[in-house]
């Protein structure tokens, strides 16, 4: 990659959708993302690598969201973009809510896997981004605070889960530069505690979104995934007088 930057691919099993061992996808198509990356708002859902995701046993894929933190007159973005593959029905929590066992219709897999002794189905990938001036010790830090957002929606890592999470910073704009000296800033540890709540935030709330912009999708072997239904949840929100539906979209 030029200037010694380098890909970084990641992967979330999609074999019940998807003919994996197809190979359907081929080197232009990573450059062809690459090269039609915008700074527009991020597609969410059944796009890319969350085309054959499910989560929750609804049609889980892309999501994302973002904070602002303020330190002092500072003010620093994080956000967080998850590809949701992970989750049994019962587990799903939104809000605090029980929403998978208020919503307990069409799961995704068969009883032959839903009842088997393992139990075990899933994976989640979260890239944490932020503007904020953070060293990689601190990186490692907040993004370790992923796993709190993925618990708060119900998530448990399980045995054969593959939980990924990478963090960067984008504040040390000359680290590229070898020409000369830079000066590199760094935020105290004192103040890391606010980018750990935004992490946690951002994460929950990312997941959620994969679930909200997903669609009812069929996949190989005529399987198919429902979507989370919104009327649904916001029917089973209302009743936790979690929501009100006074401003609901019809």
């Amino acid at each position: 990659m030029p200037g010694g930057a380098c890909l970084v691919v990641g992967e979330t099993w999609d074999g019940w959708l998807n003919d994996l061992n197809g190979f359907h996808v081929k080197p232009e198509h990573a450059f062809d993302a690459l090269d039609n990356a915008t700074i527009n708002a991020v597609t969410e859902g059944n796009v890319g690598g969350g085309t054959g995701m499910i989560c929750y046993e609804f049609k889980g894929g892309i999501g994302t969201s973002s904070r602002i933190v303020t330190f002092g007159k500072r003010a620093c973005t994080l956000a967080v973009l998850v590809q949701t593959n992970f989750g049994w029905r019962s587990q799903l929590t939104i809000a605090g809510v029980p929403v998978g066992r208020e919503i307990p219709e069409d799961p995704a897999y068969d009883a032959a896997i839903s009842d088997g002794p393992e139990r075990d189905v899933g994976s989640i990938i979260a890239i944490v981004a932020t503007d904020a001036p953070v060293l990689p010790h601190q990186l490692k830090r907040i993004a370790r605070r992923v796993s709190m957002g993925v618990a708060r929606t119900g998530g448990i890592a399980s045995d054969s889960s593959g939980d990924i999470f990478l963090a960067f910073s984008t504040a040390a704009d000359l680290a590229s530069n070898s020409d000369e000296a830079g000066r590199v800033e760094i935020l105290p540890n004192a103040w890391m505690t606010r980018l750990f709540e935004a992490t946690v935030q951002a994460a929950e709330e990312s997941i959620i979104n994969a679930l909200v912009a997903a669609e009812t999708m069929t996949g190989i072997n005529d399987r198919t995934v429902h979507a989370l239904p919104h009327e649904r949840l916001q029917e089973v929100l209302r009743t936790y007088n979690r929501l009100d539906c006074s401003e609901c979209d019809d």
